[in-house]
């Protein structure tokens, strides 16, 4: 009565057997839409034998100095991975045949004590580090990147920096999500000589990137970037060569007609394409670490954000699986 497949076999794709067999959906199933959400619907890290590559949730956005929302983050980048690709044909990275990444689930992170959160967040990536793990951490907001760096420069030392922003995020002041970087500069958690902003292009003052050109920070406008294309930004990357690179993403570094879901949305940006193209010029680096911030699922559009979130996170865990593959014999 039921049979679809009248040939009897009713493993083909397609067919009403494949559905009757049960199980767990995996990234390649073309069932996509059912299934416990997970980021890039990578198996919980319970379920990882030998996790290398760990993506955590980071929903805190006690930084946030005017719209919060970006809490709702990690669960908005998950409810939308259904889309998320599992090949990634640049770098021959297929998901399910490197079974070494795992969701590491959500930070339990304090919403009344900034201290607390700060201490909690720092202590969880000590934690990945310490394990062997290469965390990928999903916010919340950008201030989320500051105990990031406390926790990997205990482990690496002053390391290099790789910033995508509309935003510079070297005010002064005390901690929020825009002043993070000048107190990783002061406090020396990184080297700035070595730190490259990419797509800044909001200025609040004259004398905004005063702190850039007393440190030596190189700051790459938007306009500048599109003019070098992803083999410019990889020349000017290769400098980093030899060092240990962080790499740190602002949902707002995208123009806001192509991710309107984030607290301080910026126009004049690089579109979705522009955007996921600059990760094509970070292969070859020593990247210890990700983040991506500033998704605000409340502002967010048809999960355009949400969606392209997934796309941002599988370019960085696909470089990072391509960095452990053995080096080719020169």
């Amino acid at each position: 009565m039921y049979d679809d497949d009248k040939s009897g076999n009713l493993k083909t794709p397609h067919s009403l057997g494949r559905y009757r067999d049960g199980g767990l959906v995996t990234t390649d199933d073309p069932r996509r839409f059912v299934g416990i959400p997970t980021f890039l619907r990578v198996p919980l890290m319970r379920d990882v034998a030998e996790p290398k590559v760990g993506i955590v949730g980071v929903p805190y956005d006690g930084g946030v100095a005017r719209t919060p929302g970006t809490r709702f983050g990690p669960r908005g980048i998950r409810n939308a991975c259904w889309r998320a690709p599992e090949y990634h044909p640049g770098l021959d990275v297929a998901l399910t045949k490197h079974p070494v990444v795992a969701d590491c689930g959500d930070m339990l992170v304090s919403p009344f004590s900034i201290a607390d959160a700060l201490e909690t967040i720092d202590r969880n990536i000590s934690e990945l580090v310490a394990a062997g793990i290469v965390p990928v951490a999903v916010g919340g907001d950008h201030g989320i990147t500051y105990p990031i760096l406390q926790a990997m420069n205990r482990v690496h030392g002053p390391f290099a920096v790789i910033h995508f922003d509309a935003h510079a995020d070297t005010l002064e002041g005390g901690y929020t999500h825009g002043t993070m970087f000048r107190l990783a500069v002061e406090e020396g958690l990184i080297l700035p000589d070595k730190f490259i902003q990419v797509g800044i292009r909001k200025t609040y003052s004259a004398t905004d990137f005063d702190f850039q050109k007393q440190h030596g920070i190189e700051v790459i406008g938007v306009d500048e970037m599109r003019e070098l294309g992803t083999a410019g930004l990889a020349e000017r990357f290769q400098r980093l060569a030899g060092h240990k690179v962080y790499v740190t993403f602002d949902m707002d570094f995208v123009d806001q007609a192509h991710a309107p879901g984030t607290g301080s949305p910026e126009p004049a940006g690089p579109n979705s394409t522009e955007a996921l193209a600059c990760f094509g010029a970070l292969a070859g680096l020593d990247i210890i670490g990700f983040d991506l911030t500033e998704v605000s699922p409340p502002y967010d559009v048809r999960e355009m954000t949400c969606y392209l979130a997934n796309l941002v996170l599988f370019e960085m865990v696909a470089l990072a699986i391509a960095a452990m593959r053995p080096s080719s014999p020169r």
